[in-house]
């Protein structure tokens, strides 16, 4: 009894390890009902009482399964003998189409940041553990990854105006379960775990094949960790030299091409793929021979697009916009999101529309009068329509047709990625 006492309060210090500089007033707790988020949840009751942090529940049923509306029930009569509540989110999104992991996964996450949001919760608890940080390592390995792909999950990580936090992650599954077994509590074990068609799975089976040379969870996990300091080194590195060589201008980043030129591939690589996601809102960046062609036409100081991005070079300079044919069929209304970076506010909004500004929109415009930014770039930007009828470019100069007084119209850049520069270290 007091080695199972030892063991479950060593537990618990690594799980409070993960709040230990940042307690948030009300966190989520994301549970499916498998050994892992069960874990989770009990370990974040008690932490919960003993702290005085308010705690939701949310579990997200894809709707792949028969079992899978059963288990969240199970989890929610779990949650009520907790004093927890809970909600049950439901997929329907599913076309049968692509990778279907994937798919479950990013909408699972678009729906608890949705669901949090709701609820003023700014902090979600995921149960991944050191078993999954190892999986995801042979996954990557797999599919060559480089060093950031290597580094597998971060312990606390921004995203989508969220904190995601997993205060399991150097934590082993045996652990978790002997937890639940001196708690008497049950879980769902999930039959796709099992499934050999899942690249999880192989991972999993591979890595018992290799014990007998002693590589477990725990190896993995300290080679993860030296990766991650390699990591962090060549960000800041790759920050440094986005700062010498890179300016931003009204959502276009600007490069200085000799400036740029002088720093190693590696780091120019890095500085490029980042800068693609950003300007086009993306998790990932491309990658191999795609990523190497346009690294060398900025080098040569070409044209070229990529990621829904365009390439304006010259002697001097290297303007990255965004690429017209990426945006022209984007739209929204005054006040809202286009693009997923800007934000045009308007003082009337009955009958306007924000799309791209377009070469209908440059010609409606007229002559310009100062520069500004190129014609390539400006057609990109985002404009308020009514109908046809351009009433305001917040971006162009003039910003309006001649002899029309326009409303008051602004443009702001509210990048989910947030700045450009910050962002290089925070990824």
């Amino acid at each position: 009894m007091a080695q199972t006492d030892t063991h479950s309060a060593m537990l618990k210090h690594f799980f409070a390890s993960a709040f230990t500089f940042e307690k948030p007033s009300h966190v989520g707790i994301a549970v499916s009902g498998g050994g892992d988020s069960m874990a989770l949840l009990r370990l974040m009751a008690d932490w919960g009482k003993d702290q005085r942090v308010r705690l939701s529940a949310v579990t997200v049923n894809h709707g792949l399964r028969a079992d899978a509306a059963r288990e969240a029930e199970f989890v929610a009569e779990t949650c009520e003998s907790l004093k927890i509540k809970h909600t049950t989110l439901n997929w329907t999104g599913w076309s049968g189409a692509g990778n279907l992991q994937d798919a479950a996964r990013r909408a699972r996450y678009g729906l608890m940041a949705d669901w949090a949001k709701d609820n003023n919760i700014d902090t979600i608890a995921l149960g991944h553990t050191a078993d999954d940080q190892a999986e995801t390592f042979f996954m990557r390995l797999a599919r060559a990854s480089g060093i950031d792909g290597l580094t597998g999950m971060q312990r606390r990580r921004q995203s989508d105006d969220i904190t995601w936090v997993r205060p399991l992650l150097m934590q082993e599954r045996f652990e978790l379960r002997q937890y639940l077994r001196d708690l008497r509590q049950p879980w769902v074990d999930d039959p796709s775990n099992d499934d050999e068609a899942f690249d999880r799975v192989k991972a999993r089976k591979a890595m018992a094949a290799l014990t007998d040379l002693g590589i477990d969870a725990h190896v993995v996990g300290r080679v993860m960790d030296h990766l991650s300091q390699v990591r962090s080194v060549l960000d800041v590195t790759t920050h440094d030299h986005a700062i010498d060589c890179m300016t931003e201008d009204n959502g276009d980043l600007i490069f200085d091409r000799k400036r740029f030129s002088d720093a190693s591939p590696e780091i120019n690589r890095r500085l490029v793929s980042h800068a693609l996601k950003w300007m086009s809102s993306s998790d990932y960046g491309p990658r191999g021979l795609k990523l190497q062609e346009f690294m060398s036409a900025m080098l040569r100081g070409q044209h070229a697009t990529l990621h829904g991005v365009r390439l304006i070079g010259n002697a001097q300079t290297l303007r990255l916009c965004r690429e017209f044919s990426a945006v022209q069929d984007k739209v929204s209304v005054p006040n809202g999101t286009w693009d997923s970076r800007w934000q045009i506010t308007c003082d009337k909004t009955d009958g306007l529309i924000v799309r791209a500004l377009g070469d209908d929109g440059l010609q409606k415009l007229g002559a310009r009068t100062d520069g500004g930014l190129p014609r390539e770039s400006l057609k990109s930007t985002p404009a308020v329509f009514s109908g046809d009828d351009l009433i305001c470019a917040p971006l162009a100069k003039p910003s309006h047709p001649a002899g029309l007084v326009p409303q008051s119209i602004h443009a702001k850049l509210i990048h989910p990625r947030g700045h450009v520069f910050t962002s290089l270290l925070s990824h």
